[in-house]
């Protein structure tokens, strides 16, 4: 199709179509991760100052078309996108990966934030947290009965009841099977964030018995077009 996009990255399938736009568009990242560096089209790295801000880049640099391929948990962001995309009187479409959804034998049990999860831990005793970087506010609220395996993209410190460990998916079962086994996992903490990637820990803790507790999904705006899949998100964008 005949536009200049600005992508909004955050999630794998969003580094694929930004694997087949060219260089008249645009793809942006927050700065966290490792930035791609075989695109043909430009990258952009850093916010653009809430959604007025956002507005501005995209009529000053002639976007036609704003895509929020983000994490399903960047709410703000979303709000942001389709806030801004109004504002300059262009399109939002959004690819928003499906939820996962529990199977025969998953002990789930959703909380809508972190006073529910810290209530709903009180019975264990080795959980592992696989929420990015937010338990890292938190290290001084460890009971000195749990001990906390956290897992972020990025290794870095934790204290006496805390190790991190710092992983990138895809992550494999046989692997994924020996951490829980070694740290003696009780209990996983996850977002439901629907990547294959990262969806062997929920096999792992189904096999082994061990419940999940699921962050709930935050609701996120309407926009002109929604996508589940980046089949569906390139066919529209008329990538071949």
């Amino acid at each position: 199709m005949t536009a200049r996009i600005l992508l909004l990255g955050g999630i794998t399938e969003a580094l694929a179509i930004a694997r087949r736009l060219g260089p008249q568009h645009v793809y942006s990242l927050a700065g966290v991760g490792r930035v791609p560096q075989d695109l043909q089209c430009q990258v952009r790295v850093g916010g653009f100052g809430g959604a007025e801000g956002l507005a501005s880049y995209l009529r000053e640099s002639g976007i036609t078309l704003l895509i929020d391929a983000t994490h399903p948990y960047a709410a703000q962001i979303s709000r942001n996108a389709a806030s801004a995309a109004h504002s300059a009187g262009i399109p939002c479409w959004a690819l928003r990966r499906p939820a996962w959804q529990a199977q025969p034998g998953d002990d789930w049990r959703e909380v809508e934030d972190w006073a529910g999860l810290v209530a709903a831990l009180k019975p264990f005793r080795r959980p592992l947290f696989t929420l990015g970087r937010e338990p890292l506010q938190h290290l001084d609220e460890i009971p000195p009965e749990q001990f906390w395996t956290l897992r972020a993209l990025d290794a870095c410190p934790g204290n006496e009841r805390c190790e991190v460990i710092g992983a990138r998916g895809p992550f494999h079962i046989a692997d994924e099977r020996a951490l829980f086994q070694r740290r003696r996992i009780d209990v996983l903490i996850s977002k439901n964030s629907g990547s294959v990637a990262t969806e062997p820990k929920l096999e792992v803790a189904r096999e082994l018995g061990v419940p999940v507790l699921v962050l709930k999904r935050p609701a996120l705006p309407e926009v002109d077009r929604a996508f589940n899949s980046q089949h569906e998100l390139a066919v529209a964008l008329d990538l071949r």
